[in-house]
């Protein structure tokens, strides 16, 4: 029985974010203070891959729309399966900068690129197929950190193993498989003949293209407030751990708190796109933003265990909300053979409000302490939700 098209993709995205994810969580901070960094170096370390996804999503994207979206997800196959080998070289901080920076590019490219091609396969259903997808790779973000713990602690245990950097050399080695997993799923993937010379259409210049894109107004609202949402959830996932000590919460009741929230924004997705594709995507965002921006406020007020887990699960139900119906929007918006560019100014949004969420809300935490920092994500999504809420009463010229 032949596997489809779409579950071939889903698989793919699963153990490509399974991969991605356990090379860094719980493993990089570790990893960097393994080598002898100190906070600012993990900082440094851990933005990097952000940094390059703002930089190579969008590139990505159009480079998917003129040379094909399988050319496009087979490099980034060649990263995810090459990348987890060069972390057991690693000895030096710039080596793991430098590594991490090549490791980057294969999200950066992979997702974007991915959710083009789900676009592609669909025109009908369209939100409930980025759904599902979205929930495969939440899967694989999920399974990642505790896999990962699991490794780094067995090897805890033994002080001259963990002295010796095992463990990470073990973590790595299963990154490495998953990676290569990812590489010869990547294969069977279907080749949908995008950006095939023989077209009788001539492309625009891609310059043109990104022009026609970026001036797209519907669109760049639509990635504003998506780019909200993730600053948002930043925000909540960099806090919530200091905010919910102070609670007076314990360990497990946080990770509680945080897992909870990841596993509703899996199970709701595919739900949330399919009612998008029935009663319309722009009402579904805009609701979803206003929800969290009032989930969030209330997260700075909230002081105990029973409070702060609904919060946090209803805080990942407005996510769903929004990211379920954001991508297919911005994909109805775009031409055909430009999904790939659309998507990769999304995924180039989404990691700028994901970096800036962490860092604008450190200074906000630092300055007025932490409930700021919930209540500045708070005014970002409320901005976003004006400025998105005008752009669909004002029609495009």
């Amino acid at each position: 029985m032949a596997v489809s098209p779409f579950k071939i993709l889903c698989g793919v995205g699963l153990l490509a974010i399974f991969s991605s994810t356990i090379s860094k969580s719980p493993a990089l901070p570790l990893f960097v203070s393994h080598l002898g960094g100190g906070p600012a170096a993990v900082g440094l370390i851990a933005s990097i891959s952000a940094g390059t996804g703002i930089l190579f999503s969008f590139p990505a994207g159009i480079l998917s729309d003129r040379i094909g979206r399988k050319r496009m997800l087979l490099f980034s196959a060649i990263v995810f399966a090459t990348a987890p080998f060069l972390y057991l070289l690693v000895r030096e901080i710039w080596q793991l900068a430098l590594v991490r920076f090549y490791h980057g590019l294969a999200t950066a490219i992979f997702l974007p690129v991915a959710m083009a091609m789900v676009s592609d396969l669909f025109q009908k259903g369209r939100g409930e197929k980025m759904g599902w997808f979205s929930t495969a790779t939440l899967l694989g973000r999920f399974m990642a950190p505790a896999l990962g713990g699991a490794i780094l602690g067995f090897y805890t245990t033994d002080q001259a193993s963990s002295a010796s950097g095992a463990g990470f050399h073990t973590l790595y080695l299963v990154c490495g498989i998953a990676g290569l997993a990812v590489f010869f799923s990547a294969f069977f993937l279907p080749d949908l003949n995008q950006g095939d010379s023989q077209k009788p259409a001539p492309r625009p210049h891609w310059r043109e293209g990104a022009k026609e894109l970026l001036g797209n107004r519907g669109i760049m609202m639509t990635c504003a407030v998506e780019a909200a949402i993730l600053f948002a959830y930043g925000t909540f996932e960099t806090f919530l751990p200091a905010h919910a000590l102070k609670a007076g919460l314990n360990p497990y009741q946080i990770g509680l708190c945080l897992s909870s929230q990841i596993i509703t924004i899996a199970l709701a997705k595919p739900a949330m796109g399919r009612f998008s594709d029935r009663h319309g995507r722009p009402q579904q965002i805009l609701v979803g933003a206003v929800a969290a921006g009032i989930c969030i406020a209330f997260l700075s007020i909230a002081d105990s265990f029973l409070i702060l887990l609904a919060l946090s699960i209803l805080l990942g139900l407005t996510i769903s909300v929004v990211t379920s119906a954001s991508a297919a929007h911005i994909a109805d918006q775009s031409k055909d053979g430009a999904q790939g560019s659309a998507m990769g100014i999304l995924g180039s949004i989404m990691d700028m409000g994901h970096s800036l969420g962490p860092l604008l809300g450190g200074i906000l935490a630092a300055s007025f302490g932490l409930p700021a920092s919930f209540l500045g994500a708070c005014t970002v999504l409320a901005a976003a939700s004006l400025l998105f809420c005008i752009s669909q009463a004002r029609p495009a010229a």
